[in-house]
């Protein structure tokens, strides 16, 4: 028995020495057949030609490869790689997966060129040739915490534990622009790497540096990017030749850990800070764009259908945090919903920590008091219609104490308004007495400014400067069309975007509009009385025309006092498009028949106002005498 046990144990051994060495001699083989596979797949897949000189175990487990060069058929080279070895782990080889222990590489070269709209890296964003096997997939909803797990696991398990790069280089061109990155050198060891990049574009030259630690085993990854050179700034590349912007910062951080969660989640936490962020687009604001200090600090949840950005996460911009909840969710199209609720916080943070430059129609304003601030969104895709939103900020004590520079209380008094065409001024004028066009309220006639707040804002002298079920169906409709085409304006919104701010469409100008509109309103700087003369003289009826008095005498050679119940409806309705006002007539100077339905629904409203009485509104139709001026503009007789 014992003979037999003996016999057995020195079969297994054998055997087990067998396959060892069948391995260590038969590695390079399995190497080189994993490589030729791999490859195979990406030339097939991207349209590529790779080739190497020399692949081989240099150990039982470094591998070196030698003359690794990528590129595209009658394209510059992509990539170039004197030499690179790698430490890997053996039993995950056995697996067909890469794990790599160190490397150290020499002589990497990657090029990134575009001239005449053809590049040579299109093939890494082809998508691949469909096989009904991928419809098939398509039709199964992604798991976005496996893809998470998946690709965290590639991610650590190619991040080296100890290394160094030499000789690498980075270049971007396009067209004559040319971008380079040079690392002379970078070593990684115990998981700490630290680098410096050498950065030339044309005549501007930079120094970074780059300094982090990875994990495989912890999952872990932080790094930093600041400057080094005489600015100590990194001045990002590439943003001012090709988009007339200026993106600068004195350093970046970030921070990742990937975990599983529970019920199959996995978990992302970290954070993300800038310090000393200079932003600069003519869009954004003629003046460069400050933030001293910008941080998150994240808890994401990644679900099967899901991320969900956690509320215990922190926003911090300058003094003012917050702590938003953010889910999105795909179920056919993508759903988001999202709020922040911020508790009663002093006053003085949200204005000592709003960006310089951004909003500097408030820059200088001193306050007391607290503020409380709440948002609801719920966006769903599929179905654009039910989309909720708002946004509710509240004064608790709330007064301003200094104005500053402001200038937020200029409507109470004459001032000089300057009218734009297409980013141009066309024409400036003053609003009050000295100007001999401008007329107070009483001299204006009650049908034309009840029949403009009908057309235009129903609510305004009720309201506090804003209609949520106004600016609902205009995000919605925006949504829809993939563009700012609706803003959901009250007048007061019109006001402070014509009187206070540039006239670009972004989210930049509609923040500034929203917070201006809400100091003016909340604080009473300016009576609502006031802020409709002020809208009643600069609003514009036609070409270069500019207030009630002068459309009075534009078209109908009248005071504004004078009006019709028709004169005033119309002039009602030509506001929203005072440029294309020929369109609502023939060619004979009277009014199309389509604007029948626009005259009676306003002689309703004015009817239930009680500015008219039952036998004015039977009587209003589009029926207008064009006397003035315009009437040579629509007989083409000017």
């Amino acid at each position: 028995m014992k003979s037999w046990v003996k016999r057995v144990t020195i079969g297994l051994v054998s055997l087990l020495l067998l396959a060892a060495a069948g391995l260590f001699f038969g590695r390079g083989a399995l190497l080189r057949r994993i490589a030729g596979q791999k490859i195979g797949q990406l030339e097939q897949r991207l349209d590529l030609r790779i080739a190497y000189d020399e692949l081989r175990f240099a150990s039982f487990s470094d591998v070196e490869l030698k003359g690794l060069s990528v590129v595209p058929p009658q394209r510059d080279t992509l990539l170039r790689l004197e030499y690179l070895r790698l430490r890997l782990d053996v039993l995950p080889l056995l697996q067909r997966k890469l794990s790599v222990r160190s490397i150290d590489a020499d002589g990497l070269s990657l090029s990134f060129v575009k001239k005449h709209g053809v590049s040579n890296y299109d093939c890494l964003f082809r998508s691949p040739k469909k096989t009904v096997e991928d419809e098939a997939r398509k039709q199964v909803q992604a798991d976005y915490a496996t893809r998470v797990k998946r690709l965290a696991d590639v991610v650590f398990r190619l991040l080296p534990e100890n290394g160094g790069f030499n000789r690498v280089r980075i270049i971007g061109q396009r067209d004559s622009l040319v971008t380079s990155f040079d690392i002379p050198s970078m070593k990684i060891a115990d998981n700490r790497f630290q680098a410096d990049i050498r950065v030339t574009e044309g005549n501007e030259k930079g120094c970074w540096n780059v300094s982090g630690f990875l994990a495989h085993r912890e999952r872990l990854m932080k790094g930093k990017l600041s400057g080094c050179g005489a600015t100590g700034r990194v001045l990002l590349p590439y943003i001012g030749p090709h988009y007339q912007a200026t993106v600068a910062f004195d350093s970046i951080a970030f921070s990742l850990e990937e975990h599983p969660g529970q019920s199959g989640q996995r978990m992302l936490e970290g954070s993300a800070s800038v310090a000393g962020l200079e932003i600069f687009h003519q869009a954004l604001s003629p003046d460069t764009i400050l933030l001293n200090r910008g941080q998150l600090d994240y808890t994401v949840c990644v679900e099967k259908q899901a991320f969900v950005l956690d509320s215990l996460s922190e926003v911090t911009v300058n003094e003012l945090q917050f702590h938003p909840y953010v889910r999105l969710e795909k179920n056919g199209r993508w759903h988001l919903t999202a709020s922040i609720h911020k508790e009663p916080f002093p006053s003085s943070q949200l204005f000592a920590s709003l960006p310089a430059g951004l909003f500097h129609h408030v820059h200088g304003l001193r306050t007391t008091g607290n503020l409380k601030y709440d948002l609801r969104v719920d966006i769903d895709w599929n179905c654009l219609d039910s989309l909720r939103f708002s946004s509710d900020l509240v004064g608790q004590g709330f007064r301003i104490t200094d104005y500053g520079n402001t200038g937020l209380g200029r409507m109470n008094e004459e001032f000089e308004y300057t009218a734009y065409e297409h980013d141009m001024p066309v024409r400036t004028f003053a609003i009050g007495p000295s100007n001999p066009n401008f007329r107070s309220l009483e001299r204006i006639s009650p049908l034309l400014q009840m029949a403009i707040l009908q057309s235009e804002d129903g609510g305004f002298f009720y309201h506090q400067g804003f209609l949520p079920g106004a600016i609902q169906e205009a995000l919605a409709y925006d949504l829809q069309v993939g563009r700012f085409a609706r803003g959901g304006s009250t007048i007061s919104m019109q006001l402070v975007k014509n009187i206070f701010l540039n006239r670009h469409k972004n989210i930049a100008r509609k923040l500034e509009e929203a917070l201006l509109v809400w100091l003016i309103e909340n604080q009473r700087i300016t009576s609502k009385e006031r802020m409709y003369e002020v809208y009643l003289n600069i609003v514009e009826w036609g070409p270069l025309v500019y207030g009630a008095c002068e459309a009075s005498r534009f078209y109908f050679d009248k005071e504004p006092s004078d009006l019709t119940v028709n004169e005033a409806i119309f002039l009602a309705s030509i506001i929203p498009k005072p440029k294309h006002f020929r369109s609502v007539f023939n060619p004979d100077a009277t009014l199309k028949e389509n604007q029948v339905g626009y005259f009676q629904l306003l002689a309703k409203r004015l009817l239930v106002k009680g500015v008219i009485t039952a036998e004015q509104a039977e009587a209003v139709a589009p029926v207008i005498d064009v006397k003035g001026p315009a009437r040579a503009y629509l007989l083409n007789e000017e």
